[in-house]
Parts: structure tokens; C-alpha cells; sequence
């Protein structure tokens, strides 16, 4: 099974390095949103005596560059091709492959997360370090840590499109649901604004809820905000965020395999 997976997963990767044009392009927006963020940021960062919620206009800048990386590592604006197959009755074939369906697309949402790191993650912080002063993680066993959130921030991305792509087992269309997800995804991980400049009554509410995990939580990681056991208290929330929701995606699958109807038969 994990070697099925694990191919499952290279295959994923290697399918998404056929859309080159397309992946240079959503890097080349993502940088130029990062410049744009980072330039508003600072100013405000400037213009509240260089400090907003603790944060200096170097960790804004750096905030802004590097939740600009993360839109595509966390499926941030893309869910998966489950409605589709739902809508035309091929989701029949994927429950007689030899695998579980939630870990078969687990493996594919890795593999092309893994080439969304390189290609999309990577540049729109390079590019932003050529311009502003950036905060890097310090010591360098923080990079390790890092490395660890962004993985389980990209499981927790998964965890919720595929909980709201099973949705379409019993609505069929489900372009409004993913509209919604994607519009709480944005607000609520950090990607308009850092939460630390929410009002405190909607920053403790954004916290609370899994959307942070993906992107705001992580990049509180890289700018080293915290340390000891709270460090591990965070990417131990994050986990937990991403075993809950896997459960709720296994409880939904279940519950809708057995009322699954083909349409036309």
C-alpha cells in the first residue's frame, strides 16, 4: 500500500510539471501581491511608530512574502477533481481501486504540493529578499521545525477541501461551498491581513479555528515567535487540526459511499 501510494504521489508530481506556463505565471502574481502586501505593511508598520501588534515592518514584510508562497503549497484557491468524478459516476471506479480513496488523494495532493513548494513557494520569497530586508529563521535548527509545519499545514489544506469536496455526494454542485471555503481560507489563515492585526475578539476567534494552521501559524514558526514548549504546543495544534479533520473526511466518505447512487443507474 505505501509503495502504491508513494507512486501515486511521483506520478502526481511529475503531472504537474507539465503545466510550466502556468505554474510560472502563479508565481510571477504571487510575487508581485507579495511586493504590493509588503509595501502596504511596512507603511502601516511606519505610520503606527514601527511596531503593529509586535511585529516590525521587517516581519510584515517577511509575513507578507511568505504567505504569498504558501497559496499554492495549501490549495488555498484549488480543492480536488472529487466533484467532477461524483457529477459523472467515475467515483465508482475509484472505490474499486485497490486503496483507500481519502489516502489515494492524499498522495496526490502531497505529490503536487511538493512541486508547488519549489516553483511557487520558494520564488515570491527569493524575489521579495532582493528587494526588502526579510527575517530568517534563527538558530537553524528552526528551519527543521519549519519544515515540519509547512507539511502539516499542507495536510490540514487537503483535510478541508476534501471534507467540503465530499459534500458532493449529496449537493452535486458544490461551486457556492468551495467559493465559501476559499473566502474563509483567506480571511481567516492570515493571507489578507495577519491575524495579530485582527480586533482581539476575531484574532482569538481566527485562531481557533483550522484555517490558521495553514498559513498563519507556520509563518509565525519561520519569523521565530516562539520557542520551547510553545513552539512544540503550535505544531502540535496544527496536528491535531489535521488528525481531526482526516477523521471528519473518513466519517463523511463513510456516510456518503453508503447512499452513493450513480446517476443513470
Amino acid at each position: 500500500m505505501l509503495r502504491l501510494l508513494w507512486e501515486v504521489g511521483k506520478r502526481s508530481f511529475r503531472r504537474a510539471t507539465t503545466y510550466r506556463l502556468a505554474t510560472l505565471s502563479g508565481a510571477f502574481v504571487n510575487t508581485v501581491f507579495g511586493y504590493i502586501r509588503a509595501s502596504v505593511l511596512i507603511y502601516v508598520a511606519a505610520r503606527s511608530g514601527g511596531t503593529v501588534r509586535g511585529l516590525t515592518g521587517q516581519d510584515l514584510a517577511t509575513f507578507a512574502f511568505m504567505s504569498q508562497g504558501f497559496i499554492a503549497i495549501v490549495g488555498a484557491f484549488r480543492g480536488l477533481d472529487l466533484p467532477k468524478r461524483i457529477q459523472s459516476g467515475d467515483i465508482e471506479v475509484d472505490l474499486y481501486r485497490p486503496a483507500d480513496l481519502q489516502l489515494w488523494e492524499l498522495a496526490n495532493w502531497l505529490g503536487d504540493s511538493t512541486l508547488q513548494v519549489v516553483l511557487r513557494g520558494v520564488p515570491p520569497v527569493v524575489l521579495g529578499a532582493l528587494v526588502f530586508d526579510l527575517r530568517w529563521p534563527d538558530p537553524a535548527w528552526h528551519w527543521l521545525v519549519f519544515g515540519v509545519s509547512v507539511m502539516v499545514a499542507t495536510m490540514v489544506g487537503f483535510a478541508v477541501r476534501f471534507c467540503s469536496n465530499l459534500l458532493a455526494f449529496w449537493l452535486l454542485d458544490i461551486r457556492g461551498v468551495d467559493q465559501m471555503v476559499t473566502i474563509a481560507i483567506t480571511f481567516f489563515a492570515g493571507l489578507i491581513l495577519p491575524i495579530n492585526l485582527f480586533p482581539p475578539w476575531l484574532e482569538s476567534v481566527a485562531r481557533a479555528l483550522p484555517f490558521a494552521s495553514m498559513i498563519q501559524l507556520p509563518v509565525e514558526i519561520f519569523l521565530g515567535r516562539y520557542g520551547g514548549w510553545e513552539l512544540v504546543w503550535i505544531v502540535g495544534q496544527q496536528a491535531l487540526w489535521a488528525v481531526a479533520l482526516l477523521l471528519a473526511g473518513r466519517m463523511i466518505l463513510g456516510s456518503a459511499t453508503r447512499r452513493l447512487v450513480i446517476q443513470g443507474g
